[in-house]
Order: structure tokens, then C-alpha cells, then sequence
């Protein structure tokens, strides 16, 4: 008898195990479009040159190796508020925003999570369907229940406003509402900044908070055009969480670099919630790792780094933007029966192609080329190398 016998084998995880998948298969000319990191055309998850920079300067002046705040970097917090929120309005909230470091944005939902199970009325978050697949994941195991609001219409390939709005209008007071801020994931598709006007109005009315999931800053359009949702939504009054990440925006991926800021909307409840999320946390992983969130402080605070960031984000959103135009252009070219074009119009690196599960199976099995079974393609993976025969799989397979 094993002391394990009780243990059952966990499904694989949908997204994950296809990196293992492909790290398995034999095929030199396999392709990879499932995972959510950013390449450049050589197929190469790059080290930004402002990084290496941060961290020259840190090998430099480190001086210890001692823990953090539970809470992290009082700097960190400031230059994250700032980058959220806007300089001016993070000034406004400071009193009513407790911001912690977190381990990515995935430990910031967590954390997050943890703190609604333990603390506020609520047992039930609500996802956008469809959302990213870890979501449900995250705070099912914090013992929350999850429900999903109408988002996207897969007919047209392109967020269904009108379904959102009404989706939105019917959540309970009190329940949390997980939107994402911005280059949804996995669809691609994103709502106007009036539009998000419009959401902050209906919070408000019906009671129900606000959740903001910000992994993409600055993927979409800019740094701050890509942060409306989470500037309105707090300038309106209204509390809110925000998950920051920055492994795609500084390709600190490996680093686990992120910030949970939450924005009380009352001073007097700022010190009750802080220490709430302390506990959080303290029962979690104690404290945040140093080094990650020290690059971040590291360039946000220098100015002619950040300007140099700035510059390095916009060649990343410019490459993705322009390999969705190149792969709509060459399907095109080539023939495909199906029109492509509503690629163009979504942000961000993921996309959802509206192929079928059995369509993603067979470029799978038959083409050595990996996507989520949803058909969500992180174009990102598409280079100058792999887009013919991309198109060409796909051209047998659809026709």
C-alpha cells in the first residue's frame, strides 16, 4: 500500500502541456503558437536592452540579499501606481490604494482571490466567456465560485458589445467582476475607452466590483491608452483590483514579476484591507522575490530608461501588429476560402481563428503545429520562417 494511493492523476494543463507536446516532437519544422510569450522574427524570447541595464546596475549597487516587506518595495509600489494609474491619479488614490509585489500577475490574482474568500460578503467571481484558461483555476482553489458573463460572438469573430452590456447589467451587488484591461486573452478583442465609461456606470449602479486583469500594457495600443480600464474605473470612485504583470512588457517572464494594487475607495478602509492582504500573502509565500521587481524599479524610475522602454514596448506591439497583417495578407494570397481580416482589428497576442477543436487536433497530429484546442494562436509565434507553411497547413485543413 502507498501513502499515495488516494492521489488521482490531474488533468494536464490545456495550455502547458502543449509546450511539452511540442518540446517533445521530432518535426524540425514544428511550430508553436499555444504558449503566451512574446518572440521576435528569429523565434527568440528576447532580454530587453533596458533590463539588461537594470540589471548591471543592480549586480552593481547590491548590497544585500536580505527579505522584503511582506507588502515589497514601498518604490515599487509608487512607480507601479504611477505606471497604472497615471502619475496624477495615482497621487489622488495614494491614501485609498494599498499596493503589494507580487509573484507575476498570476500570484497577484491569487492573492487577490484569497483576500474576497476570506474578507468580503461575495463567493462568486465572474469571468468573461471566454477568458484565460487559468482564471476559473485560480479562484475555484481559493473557494470561490465562478460564473461566466457573455463577451464575444463567435459567429463574427468580434466582441459582442451589446451581449456584454446586458451581461453585465444583470450581476449581483457585491459579486466581483473579472474584466481584462486590455489584448483580452484569449480573443483579442477589446472595448473603447467610452466604452469602458460605460462599464465604470454600470459597476457603480449595480453595485458589483470591479476585478481588472492587466498583463498587457502597452501590447495594444500604447502604455496609456492600454490602461482606460483601469484609470476610469478608479477615477470613478469605485473599488477595484488590479493584477499587474510585466513579464510581456519587460519580458521578465521567468522573473515572476507583477503588483495587486487595490483601490478601496475609502481611506478609512485602507489600513483594515492592507493588513488583510498582509495575512494573504504572509500564509502564501511569505514575501515577494527581489530581483524582478527590482528591474522594474530600476527603469521606471530613471527617466531616459523608461523613455528607452517606452521605444522597446512599441517595436514589440509593432511586430505583432505587423505579423497579423502579414498572415492575413498571405491566406489571402494563397487562396484560403475563409476571410481572415477580423485579425487585424484585435490587439494584443492572442487571437481566437474560430477554428474548431478537431481543426487544432489535426495541424496538431498531421502539421507539427501547436494551438490551444479553442483556436487561440498567439500570433506573436508566427515568423518570417514558419508563416508559409503555416498558411499552407491551414489552406489544407480549411480549404
Amino acid at each position: 500500500m502507498s501513502y499515495f494511493d488516494s492521489v488521482s492523476l490531474a488533468p494536464a494543463d490545456p495550455i502547458l502541456s502543449l509546450t511539452e507536446a511540442f518540446k517533445a516532437d521530432a518535426n524540425p519544422d514544428k511550430i508553436n503558437l499555444s504558449v503566451g510569450v512574446f518572440v521576435d522574427d528569429n523565434g527568440v524570447t528576447p532580454v530587453l536592452d533596458t533590463v539588461k541595464e537594470a540589471e548591471t546596475r543592480l549586480l552593481t549597487n547590491s548590497k544585500t540579499k536580505s527579505y522584503l516587506p511582506i507588502t515589497g518595495s514601498p518604490e515599487y509600489a509608487r512607480l507601479t501606481q504611477n505606471l497604472c494609474f497615471g502619475s496624477e491619479l495615482a497621487k489622488q488614490l495614494r491614501d485609498q490604494t494599498v499596493s503589494l509585489q507580487t509573484p507575476g500577475g498570476t500570484g497577484a490574482l491569487r492573492v487577490a482571490a484569497d483576500f474576497i474568500a476570506k474578507n468580503l460578503d461575495t463567493k462568486t467571481v465572474w469571468l468573461s466567456n471566454p477568458t484565460w484558461a487559468n482564471h476559473g483555476g485560480i479562484f475555484g482553489s481559493a473557494g470561490l465560485q465562478t460564473e461566466s458573463y457573455t463577451y464575444f460572438d463567435n459567429a463574427s469573430l468580434s466582441l459582442d458589445y451589446a451581449a456584454f452590456i446586458d451581461a453585465i447589467s444583470k450581476i449581483p451587488a457585491g459579486d466581483v467582476v473579472v474584466l481584462h484591461g486590455c489584448c483580452h486573452n484569449p480573443t483579442g478583442a477589446d472595448l473603447e475607452p467610452e466604452q469602458w465609461e460605460e462599464v465604470a456606470k454600470i459597476a457603480a449602479s449595480k453595485g458589483w466590483i470591479p476585478l481588472v486583469d492587466f498583463a498587457y500594457q502597452g501590447f495594444g495600443i500604447d502604455i496609456d491608452t492600454d490602461a482606460a480600464a483601469a484609470r476610469i474605473i478608479a477615477k470613478s470612485g469605485l473599488p477595484v483590483f488590479v493584477c499587474q504583470s510585466f513579464s510581456k512588457n519587460l519580458g521578465l517572464y521567468q522573473d515572476r514579476v507583477g503588483a495587486l494594487h487595490v483601490v478601496t475607495g475609502d481611506s478609512a478602509a485602507t489600513e483594515k484591507v492592507a493588513s488583510q492582504l498582509k495575512v494573504s500573502v504572509r500564509t502564501n509565500y511569505s514575501n515577494p522575490p527581489a530581483h524582478g521587481g527590482g528591474i522594474v524599479t530600476t527603469i521606471l524610475s530613471d527617466e531616459t530608461l523608461t523613455a528607452k522602454w517606452h521605444q522597446e514596448v512599441a517595436a514589440m506591439r509593432g511586430r505583432i501588429a505587423g505579423v497579423r497583417q502579414q498572415f492575413v495578407d498571405a491566406l489571402k494570397a494563397a487562396g484560403v476560402s475563409r476571410d481572415f481580416s477580423f485579425l487585424i482589428k484585435q490587439k494584443g497576442m492572442f487571437s481566437f481563428t474560430g477554428l474548431t477543436k478537431e481543426q487544432a487536433m489535426e495541424l496538431r497530429e498531421k502539421h507539427a503545429i501547436y494551438i490551444v484546442n479553442s483556436g487561440r494562436i498567439n500570433v506573436a509565434g508566427i515568423t518570417s520562417a514558419n508563416l508559409e507553411r503555416l498558411v499552407a497547413s491551414l489552406k489544407s485543413i480549411i480549404g
